[in-house]
């Protein structure tokens, strides 16, 4: 055991004196969840939109006075004629362009029904829907409001919202859980790629098999930083998502750092098995980012698993990063303690001891 430590040692002295290790190590992570933070938000804020309104009439003002006054649109033009509608959309100054035809009050007042024009640039589908749904909730409740204060019919059927767990609906709340997982694999596997590979190409792989250490205990040395790097990685980010945005941590610590050792277990076995394989340090970075991406994707990060086709979603399970993400976003949103996160314990548990295995295999075979 104190072999192990003494590598294990080595390896930290390594990393902390390389001063390019030290910057990896600290500045891109914090970097990047600002980044993500702040910039990877499903959020849509200031819509910039153009008013063709061909009615004087007071609904027409007051309905414009709802969108301008709404925090997710900006009204950036008022326009007088038709021609003017495909330059503001073609030029992308514009993402919705709302009509008002020239009845659009007195068919109000009279009780008949009215209709609205919504023009949007459909180049991004997603947006566009986001867009549109923000513009239909503020019809209804201006479609609420006048019926009240013109005394007309009340909605036959008024839908009432409760959003559990993330009850404004802020997409940072969703987010930023998950970068916990994402932040902290990127570190781990980079770290532990380069510990062999970068023994190989210092040219003291073969000192280091020539002392009484044998390869499992070396393995087991390799890892061990690794595990420690990831666990203060999530730590911090951990402590910055609470603490610098606000995102509530309802359940239990200890299921959440169970769940973070065992996800550091399996992403420090892949981590040596690329290592394992690769003989310089360009190998094995090229060998974590081959990884990276498609784990990333496959994890349900930022699209749901269950909308991807059935021989992806079967791919998805050989992925440890799908099962942390599960249990970081239950413990932050849900308040999961440990019994409803068994499910997601044990194949990262399989995982790390199946890489772990075939990195020692691996190891033992690929000794120059």
């Amino acid at each position: 055991m104190w072999q192990i430590l003494a590598l294990a040692l080595k390896e930290f002295l390594a990393l902390v004196r390389d001063k390019r290790s030290r910057f990896v190590l600290i500045g891109p992570p914090i970097a990047q969840l600002l980044v993500f933070g702040y910039a990877a938000t499903f959020d849509l804020n200031h819509v910039s939109v153009a008013v063709y309104n061909e009615d004087p009439g007071a609904a027409s003002r007051a309905l414009i006075g709802h969108i301008a006054g709404s925090p997710h649109f900006d009204l950036v033009a008022r326009i007088t004629h038709d021609a003017e509608i495909a330059p503001l959309v073609d030029q992308r100054r514009v993402l919705l362009v709302l009509h008002l035809g020239p009845h659009f009050s007195s068919d109000l007042a009279a009780g008949r029904g009215t209709r609205l024009q919504a023009i949007l640039d459909g180049r991004n589908s997603n947006t566009a829907t986001l867009a549109l749904g923000y513009l239909r909730s503020i019809l209804t409740d201006f479609n609420r409001q006048w019926a009240k204060d013109h005394g007309g019919p009340a909605p036959p059927a008024v839908l009432q919202m409760r959003a559990w767990y993330n009850a404004s609906l802020v997409s940072r709340w969703f987010i930023i859980p998950g970068i916990v997982g994402l932040l902290t694999l990127v570190v781990t596997l980079v770290v532990t790629a380069l510990s062999v590979a970068r023994e190989r190409e210092a040219g003291t792989f073969d000192q280091l098999l020539v002392t009484p250490l044998r390869p499992v205990q070396i393995l087991v040395g390799k890892a061990l930083p690794g595990m420690v790097i990831g666990t203060l990685e999530a730590s911090l980010i951990i402590l910055l998502a609470v603490a610098w945005f606000d995102i509530p941590l309802r359940g239990s610590l200890g299921a959440l750092y169970a769940g973070l050792l065992l996800f550091l277990l399996s992403a420090v076995g892949i981590g040596l098995m690329i290592s394992a394989i690769a003989v310089t340090q360009q190998q094995a970075v090229l060998g974590a980012f081959l990884f990276l991406v498609p784990a990333v994707i496959l994890s349900g990060f930022a699209t749901p698993i269950a909308n991807m086709p059935p021989l992806v979603q079967q791919l998805t399970l050989i992925d440890p990063l799908r099962y942390f993400l599960v249990v970081v976003r239950g413990v932050f949103l849900e308040g999961d303690g440990f019994g409803l996160l068994l499910d997601q314990y044990w194949p990262m548990a399989l995982i790390g001891l199946c890489a772990l295995s075939l990195a020692g295999w691996l190891f033992r075979h690929r000794m120059y």
